[in-house]
């Protein structure tokens, strides 16, 4: 006697209508999909390169050297007050690091969307995945960009401090800034691609707007000056790393400011990620 063969479950994907929730939780059952894509990105950057991994060392060197002669040698920059002017490499290359973690973070997850438009097309996954993963890829130049850093640091005779244990959430600030910025920019690129032609540019802007090759202290500490300054929030990073780093005053009032506003960016950034996801596989 034939048994009646059961019916296959049948699942539907519709885009969502209202209030569209963030179910973050996804991310965490795709998380080996987080690491596939993260490692892809890292392997497809350095495929066929030359010097490989040797342009997350080079690219700071190269920036700390053009830094130390322009900025220092003959604008005559110094670095903030208590730390020895000999030690402007170093005060640049501190800052040059978190800001390259940054730089990379925001330029590949501001245009992935567009670049994974094979995968967007084809299968279903949160699309949020793709923007964290290009973000977590520029963790392997910081890595070897640091052991740089440690080198010039112990060349130059400075010790280091236990305040280097903050480093990690000083990172993870950086990470969130370049996501925050990234998913607004993400989802606009596939509607308008405009935009990544304009991300250079922005980033470009966005480091002289940033205590880069210059001291926080030519910002006016009197008035609300330095409070609106840190409305960028690379100025909270960037001082972080150099009070971790050199001693250098410790950020206080800006660095909060500064953690205040990846909060805004970062939660708008992924309620208007959410509402225009229903949209991607269409327009990309």
């Amino acid at each position: 006697m034939s048994s009646k063969p059961q019916a296959l479950p049948v699942t539907y994907l519709r885009p969502p209508r209202g209030w569209i929730p963030l179910n973050l939780s996804q991310l965490w059952a795709y998380r080996e999909l987080i690491y596939f894509l993260t490692w892809r990105d890292i392997k497809v950057r350095y495929k066929q390169a030359v010097l490989g991994v040797g342009w997350a060392i080079l690219q700071p060197i190269l920036h700390m050297v053009i830094f130390t002669i322009i900025f220092s040698r003959l604008a005559g920059l110094k670095p903030d007050a208590g730390i020895d002017p000999d030690l402007y490499p170093i005060f640049s290359f501190a800052a040059l690091l978190p800001w390259q973690l940054f730089q990379g973070a925001l330029q590949r997850s501001s245009i992935s969307l567009v670049a994974n438009s094979n995968l967007l097309t084809k299968i279903y996954f949160p699309r949020l995945i793709i923007p964290f993963s290009a973000v977590a890829a520029g963790l392997v130049d910081f890595g070897f960009s640091f052991l740089v850093l440690v080198g010039l640091m112990l060349f130059y005779g400075v010790a280091l401090s236990w305040n280097m244990v903050w480093l990690p959430l000083l990172m993870l600030l950086a990470l969130l800034a370049a996501l925050a910025v990234g998913l607004w920019l993400a989802a606009l690129n596939v509607q308008y691609r405009d935009v990544q032609h304009m991300v250079p540019f922005l980033i470009q802007a966005w480091m002289y707007a940033s205590p880069v090759a210059y001291s926080l202290d030519l910002i006016p500490a009197d008035g609300p000056w330095r409070v609106l300054y840190a409305l960028n929030p690379m100025v909270g990073v960037i001082q972080g790393f150099r009070w971790a780093l050199l001693g250098a005053a410790p950020p206080s009032q800006i660095m909060w400011v500064s953690v205040a506003m990846v909060v805004v960016l970062l939660v708008s950034g992924l309620y208007y990620f959410r509402s225009m996801e229903r949209t991607f596989a269409d327009t990309v």
